[in-house]
């Protein structure tokens, strides 16, 4: 890959992520109103979050079975509101020893 394209691909990064956080503060003044908005907008990142992390959580054992025994581990802990620290343990520990038992 050549040294100029590099630069231009950064270059183009670095305007769309600015430009994603930008345009919304343009365009939208003061504050939102619609009850729908509101709370779309309120769990997009939980959303984001869930997309990115739940296939990795699934894959990213040894076999398809301990990943998805893992996280159903990791949904019950989370389900008796236990903080993000115990599930994040609760699921470590059990894919730790799904593995080593060879499920």
């Amino acid at each position: 890959m050549e040294k100029h394209s590099v630069i231009i691909y950064i270059l183009l990064a670095i305007v769309i992520t600015n430009l994603i956080r930008v345009i919304p503060m343009v365009f939208i003044r003061g504050q939102i109103r619609n009850r729908f908005v509101r709370s779309f907008l309120y769990y997009v990142p939980f959303v984001t979050l869930a997309v990115m992390t739940f296939p990795d959580m699934v894959l990213t054992t040894l076999s398809l079975t301990t990943g998805v025994i893992t996280l159903l581990a990791g949904i019950i802990a989370a389900w008796l509101r236990l903080g993000l620290f115990p599930v994040a343990a609760i699921c470590c520990i059990m894919a730790y020893l799904l593995n080593l038992i060879g499920v």
